[in-house]
């Protein structure tokens, strides 16, 4: 089972449990159906954020598979530290630094995780016309607002 199921299946857990045990303290008897919703609830909220994830991880693949004659940039890729935009959006500064002759362009797939590790988003950024022996920023930002703790890593980065 994967990480992003099985937090799926804990959040029902847990919402069942908790719910389980208000209805036992309730004197109506629509409590039972109250956490039957609950955990219905809970169970299609972290199937909804799994799908969000896989569709972000499919449109970042995509978008790398399309450009051409890359080759693996990964170690001339950093990234800063994650921060939270007005929208409640991670972003994160990403330097592009290439030690070529010539002029590259990068398309970098950058990561956002909990502190767990789980993958909340991904997303690819690209950086054109980074010049010979020069560096190049961009900003990589979640596709949605993301909560807590946010980490960022580089997943694949490709230079042309």
């Amino acid at each position: 089972m994967t990480r992003k199921a099985l937090r799926g299946l804990w959040a029902v857990l847990l919402a069942t449990a908790v719910l389980s045990t208000a209805a036992g303290c309730s004197d109506g008897g629509s409590a039972s159906s109250t956490a039957s919703e609950a955990a219905s609830a809970a169970a299609s909220a972290a199937s909804r954020g799994a799908d969000v994830v896989a569709s972000a991880t499919a449109a970042a693949g995509e978008k790398l598979n399309n450009f051409k004659n890359g080759v693996n940039a990964r170690s001339d890729v950093e990234l800063g530290r994650p921060s939270t935009d007005g929208d409640g959006r991670a972003t994160v500064k990403v330097t592009a630094k290439n030690s070529s002759d010539s002029k590259k362009s990068y398309a970098i797939q950058v990561n956002f995780r909990d502190a767990s590790g789980n993958l909340l988003d991904t997303v690819v950024v690209t950086v054109d016309d980074v010049g010979a022996k020069a560096s190049k920023d961009a900003t990589a930002r979640s596709n949605r607002k993301l909560s807590g703790e946010v980490e960022a890593e580089v997943g694949r980065a490709l230079r042309h």
